[in-house]
């Protein structure tokens, strides 16, 4: 039977190679499929999380209200934290489709399917790790230096680019930060867009200046002279730059500080910067930049003066990066489990997936082509970003969020490689691993494991905040948690079953069907629960906040700050950290605003007995889970006989 299944692929795919547009047409549904999975499935049916997603959202509504493009606000402050362009994108989106979460969410969606999609092209046309002549893996007993046959080229390059866009999208970091409302996903689209748009033309760079084609069904000789200045530069280095700007118009330097890292790095490395320099006519580059990027920055300085210079530039990116802001510090080795468990399964790979390109054998790298690169650059890609945050003072998980696509062109080369390196294709039959790779799926056996262990343990870890004070019980009572610990232990005894054959494609589909599984099964549905948990409570507050408001009428939130219920009454809340601030407050506006003669206020319990505050001394409108909406007079705070300081 195993024979039969393997001859009738065979035949399949000798058919589908003669007939590319079929395969161009499946693997654009399938890009379509993941991409509903990982981004678009269930998108809007959550609310907005606090703190940060609700900030952003705001941020973009208030342009919309106002008319200024110019200068963020939120709650009536200026909001310098980000550049705009995330915010023109929700509010086009709120145009669009109205003020709800897939207007929010929506920019960070399109951005990772955009990245997907690119990253589909690039490895489809350059998704080659064996120069001619040339094998960089660490145990070649299993290949041999011959050339390339176009068949097996053709074969590694479709496989390549299912295998690594697949990669992109399927892992654990891309699908939370392309469903949540913030820059993130849209930094790390716009810079990996640029890389591999730089690439694109980097690959086409001879090409263009002497007709010789590198990658096609042949492999050619790559001339060695240099290439002539062009006056313009080629489409793809145009793209390079135009996301280039778009990056710095997400999140600021940054944005022209990684690209210029990670393709300086890698030119330097080849010793071919000069030649590559002309060709992408960097002059007429940061001119690009530059006309896309200082119109705003020019407007929103004059508009706001040394306030916004000192805020975005000194706070947000120096101090971000010299000093710990907001207590997000972390030792140096921080990156090393985010990564770890951000991109699992497919984290396990990863060193051998390195180590197998041999980047110290720099002379067989300048001598191989272009075309050839893409391993070496992703290399360059994925160390320059890890490299760059880990010396940066101020740590958080999202920001190595950009190397995940270098991180699934590496494992989409190793993977590739491993399936095509002989002249059959032969997927279902036991293949002769080598230790680097025998290794490796040791360790991704090991991480199943774990994973599935974690998760049977975490309703015991998982701790109870004053905004969801039953989570853990109530992820224990759904029953999720240990859905998701037998998803991956199913998973890690097929993995072992098929490893055991040395069935090596399939212990690569098993680790996706795992992941998709866990995903549909349990990690969408956790999703859920959180939010009818933590934040449902809030957005049920904020509409009864909308319906009872009196004209006028001041909100006031004592004890805590949560964004989410500015987006949701759509007016601005007055914050209190303590209830001595709120009631010397209440006292000062009774005097000099007696009108409207009550406030709203929303605060636990605790804080309204911390606030000196009885029942009889409000109307209670609502109380859902730790939070109560009450109505209070301004003038019992001045009235001594019933609040005493």
């Amino acid at each position: 039977m195993k024979f039969k299944l393997t001859n009738r692929f065979k035949n399949w795919w000798q058919s589908w190679q003669q007939h590319p547009t079929t395969l161009w047409t499946l693997s654009i549904l399938w890009l379509l499929l993941i991409s509903w999975l990982a981004f678009l499935w269930n998108l809007g049916n959550i609310g907005l999380v606090d703190e940060t997603e609700p900030l952003f959202a705001e941020a973009a509504r208030q342009m919309t209200v106002t008319g200024d493009w110019i200068t963020p606000y939120f709650n009536g402050e200026t909001r310098f934290d980000k550049p705009p362009l995330i915010y023109w994108l929700m509010a086009i989106g709120y145009r669009l489709i109205g003020v709800n979460e897939w207007a929010v969410r929506l920019p960070s969606a399109l951005s990772a399917i955009a990245l997907t999609g690119l990253g589909f092209y690039t490895l489809r046309y350059y998704g080659i790790s064996r120069p001619a002549g040339f094998t960089p893996d660490l145990d070649s007993s299993q290949h041999r230096d011959s050339q390339i046959n176009p068949s097996y080229l053709q074969r590694q390059l479709w496989i390549c680019a299912w295998i690594g866009s697949t990669l992109m999208a399927v892992n654990l970091q891309t699908i939370i930060w392309a469903r949540t409302g913030v820059s993130d996903m849209l930094l790390s689209a716009c810079v990996g867009g640029a890389l591999l748009s730089f690439f694109l033309g980097y690959a086409h760079g001879n090409q263009r200046s002497t007709g010789a084609q590198e990658l096609g069904n042949s492999e050619t000789t790559v001339a060695k002279s240099p290439s002539p200045p062009h006056k313009y530069p080629c489409g793809w280095y145009l793209a390079c730059y135009v996301l280039i700007a778009l990056a710095i118009l997400t999140k600021g330097p940054v944005g022209i500080v990684l690209p210029t890292l990670i393709i300086g790095g890698f030119l330097l490395y080849l010793g071919n910067g000069r030649e590559v320099l002309q060709e992408m006519c960097l002059f007429r580059g940061i001119v690009i930049i530059l006309a896309l990027t200082l119109p705003w920055y020019l407007l929103v300085t004059l508009a706001n003066g040394q306030g916004y210079i000192d805020s975005f530039f000194g706070y947000h990116n120096i101090q971000r990066f010299t000093r710990t802001v907001n207590r997000h510090a972390g030792p140096w080795y921080f990156y090393f489990p985010v990564v770890l468990v951000a991109f699992a399964p497919w984290s396990s790979y990863l060193p051998f997936a390195i180590a197998r390109l041999k980047f110290w054998r720099r002379v067989r790298w300048r001598n191989s082509p272009r075309s050839t690169h893409l391993g070496l650059f992703a290399l360059f890609w994925f160390v320059g970003i890890f490299g760059f945050f880990t010396i940066a003072a101020t740590k958080l998980p999202s920001y190595v969020l950009p190397l995940i696509p270098a991180a699934a062109i590496l494992l989409a080369l190793l993977w590739s490689d491993q399936l095509t390196h002989t002249s059959n294709l032969s997927w279902s039959s036991p293949l002769p691993l080598s230790p680097s790779m025998l290794l490796s799926s040791l360790f991704n056996l090991l991480l199943l494991i774990a994973l599935a262990t974690a998760i049977f343990l975490a309703p015991e870890y998982i701790g109870s905040g004053p905004a969801a004070p039953n989570l853990p019980e109530q992820l224990q009572e759904s029953g999720l948690m240990v859905r998701g610990g037998i998803i991956w232990s199913l998973t890690a005894i097929v993995a072992a079953l098929l490893l055991w054959r040395r069935w090596l494609f399939g212990v690569w589909i098993v680790n996706l069907v795992g992941f998709l599984a866990f995903l549909i099964f349990v990690l969408t549905p956790t999703f859920l629960l959180v939010d009818q948990v933590r934040q449902l409570p809030l957005r049920q507050l904020s509409a009864i906040a909308v319906q009872e408001k009196q004209s006028s009428e001041e909100l006031i939130m004592i004890g805590f700050k949560k964004p989410s219920v500015v987006f949701y009454t759509q007016q601005p809340v007055t914050y209190m950290s303590k209830g001595k601030k709120a009631r010397n407050y209440m006292k000062e506006i009774a005097v000099t605003q007696p009108s409207p003669p009550s406030v709203l206020m929303l605060a636990r319990n605790k804080r309204l007995k911390k606030a000196k505050l009885k029942p009889d001394q409000y109307t209670t409108l609502a109380s859902l889970g730790p939070y109560k909406l009450i109505r209070v007079s301004k003038q019992i705070f001045v009235d001594n006989s019933k609040i005493k300081n």
